[in-house]
């Protein structure tokens, strides 16, 4: 055989021409040196399946009828050949027993081609792994000529050096778009395939971003071979719902899927609802327990906007789960242009309160605590409050997103911890009685895992000890608490000396749970059950249950948002003896609150 076809093959490899037309070219030279004969190449995937490659002078039914045959010892002579290992020679496809079970392909062979008879040579890789098979098929009841061994033997070492060459190609591929975890897609496939489907531009699109909540403290409480698990078993969820060659893994946690269709909105909230569903439902084991998962979701439609832009659309379906994961954790959040609205305000927010950082103007102002039975001040409340540039203070339900990131949340609370401690020292320099202050802490601050430390290191400074302060730690905290880090630390500042106040107490799940299972000193009523107080009222029975059970556990209770005389007396009478809110005084900065704690007049009397 010339030389010149290896150097043709080669060349073609090298230019990077499909495995396809490769295959098809030596089929077509082989034919040339043959007369009379026709060529075919398969091949043979890992699970031993017979997929054609090459055939260019070969019926497509025939083709069609033998793809996805498995190989075997009874198998044709492709089918046997490649499972033997070794070249087999049928001289007559309708009476020999390996083509028994297959007369229709021989019937399709006659037919098209007037094939009688078909050798075939296995394709081998250099580590003796089958890559499949080349095929003479012969129009007269023959095998093949020392010639044709030669030509056979020629081409199907080319044939394993291309298809070598493909599976690395491919696995190449594999690595630079699949993700090795999962198997799925990965970013940059996500990307492509993003692209593609928006240069089309025949149907809406639509993108759904999944993100699996907490999966850092999984890794840290479990290990990772449990967080991989986690992140796979939630993969085939997506795909099983979503389809496979739609799902993505985007990030280490996080999840995308790829809709198009006409009803792309109705697609997209069905899926993420079936997501979410399946997620809840699915619990996962632990070395010690069975913990379950959630996890959040974002999504954005391309008719949203003016543009099918692939950035604007990422970065609409970006915000969306950001607000998810933020402000609805748990659930699918669909952007639009007031999601936006919330999402920019909350990044000025932010940036306000870290100029406000910078230039001094996070203070500290302070709400009393008063002791019912007696109208006086025994605590107070320390609230952060950012002022703008103009003097206006920044509301506090808007600052409670900075509080809630990560990093902003630890610097403000460090400002708050160093501005109490001065103050307290202040108080007490001057004779002022005051028994403690509160201080709020966020799940921010026990993330960073310093907590005790940034405490003691701010009243040590001011040589204060730190039995005047009182944490207050909301439930949400708590509940979220799944690896202990949160029990762990307070039982800690409660060996220190300070005392640890449950914040909103009720308002959020299993509450008894947590009187249970964390350290407790003081339980805080949640305003809401104070609103709802009236004679003989749900809200009444509930507020004296709540009494009733915190006086048994020996735990004091302060009720919250307490704005009329009619409540605090009624908080009184239900033997609730410590309370806060309008009715009593605003949290105001430190110089009107000092004036207040000398004077220590109740501003309203609520006696009867």
């Amino acid at each position: 055989m010339p030389e010149h076809l290896q150097q043709a093959v080669l060349d073609m490899i090298a230019k990077g021409r499909s495995i396809e037309e490769t295959a098809a070219h030596i089929c077509l030279y082989a034919e040339d040196l043959s007369a009379d004969t026709l060529c075919s190449i398969i091949t043979i995937d890992r699970e031993g399946i017979i997929h054609p490659l090459a055939g260019p002078n070969l019926s497509s039914d025939y083709s069609s009828a033998l793809d996805g045959i498995p190989i075997g010892p009874n198998v044709g002579s492709c089918g046997t050949a490649a499972f033997l290992r070794t070249p087999v020679a049928v001289q007559d496809i309708f009476t020999d027993p390996l083509w028994v079970p297959y007369q229709a392909l021989a019937g399709i062979l006659a037919r098209d081609h007037s094939v009688k008879a078909c050798w075939s040579s296995p394709i081998m890789q250099s580590d003796g792994r089958v890559l499949g098979a080349f095929g003479f098929y012969y129009r007269e009841h023959r095998g093949p000529t020392d010639e044709e061994w030669l030509i056979v033997n020629r081409c199907v070492d080319l044939c394993s050096l291309a298809l070598e060459r493909e599976e690395a190609r491919a696995e190449n591929q594999r690595l630079a778009y699949y993700d090795l975890l999962t198997g799925l897609g990965n970013r940059a496939h996500f990307i492509k395939a993003l692209e593609m489907a928006s240069n089309a531009g025949e149907d809406p699109l639509a993108i759904l971003l999944v993100d699996i909540d907490h999966l850092g403290r999984v890794n840290d409480t479990f290990g990772h071979a449990t967080g991989d698990e986690v992140i796979r078993s939630v993969g085939r969820t997506i795909a099983r719902i979503a389809a496979p060659a739609k799902t993505f893994r985007v990030d280490a946690d996080e999840f995308a899927v790829l809709i198009e269709g006409m009803s792309p909105a109705i697609s997209l909230s069905r899926i993420a609802s079936q997501i979410l569903k399946a997620t809840e439902e699915h619990s996962f084991p632990g070395e010690e327990a069975t913990f379950s998962l959630s996890v959040s979701s974002g999504g954005a439609l391309s008719n949203q906007s003016q543009s099918c832009q692939v950035p604007i659309l990422l970065q609409h379906a970006n915000l969306a789960l950001h607000h998810a994961k933020q402000a609805a954790r748990g659930s699918f959040v669909l952007y639009n242009d007031d999601l936006a609205s919330t999402i920019a305000q909350r990044f000025r927010i932010l940036q306000t309160a870290t100029s406000a950082l910078a230039e001094g103007r996070v203070e500290a102002h302070y709400q009393p605590i008063v002791d019912l039975s007696t109208e006086k001040t025994v605590g107070l409340e320390a609230l952060c409050r950012v002022r703008t540039r103009d003097g206006e203070i920044i509301s506090a339900g808007l600052l409670s997103d900075a509080l809630q990131d990560f990093s902003m949340g630890n610097l403000l609370t460090d400002r708050m911890l160093d501005q109490v401690a001065s103050a307290i020292k202040y108080w007490l320099e001057q004779a002022i009685p005051l028994q403690y202050v509160s201080v709020n802490v966020s799940m921010a601050d026990f993330q960073k895992g310093s907590l005790r430390e940034r405490i003691s290191r701010a009243f040590a400074r001011h040589g204060i000890p730190v039995g005047h302060v009182v944490l207050e730690v909301t439930e949400s905290v708590y509940m979220d608490d799944s690896d202990g880090k949160v029990a762990g630390a307070i039982e800690e500042l409660r060996a220190d000396g300070l005392l640890v106040a449950l914040d909103d107490f009720g308002t959020g799940y299993a509450s008894l749970t947590h009187l249970l299972n964390f350290p407790v000193d003081i339980i805080k009523i949640d305003k809401s059950f104070v609103d709802q107080m009236s004679d003989g009222g749900a809200g009444e029975i509930i507020v004296k249950a709540i009494i009733d059970m915190a006086n048994g556990l020996a735990m004091r209770v302060i009720a919250e948002g307490v704005e009329t005389a009619d409540q605090a007396m009624q908080l009184k009478r239900l033997g609730c003896r410590f309370a806060q809110g309008y009715f009593f005084d605003r949290a105001a900065d430190r110089d009107r609150t000092t004036e207040a704690l000398r004077l220590d007049i109740p501003r309203r009397s609520f006696r009867a």
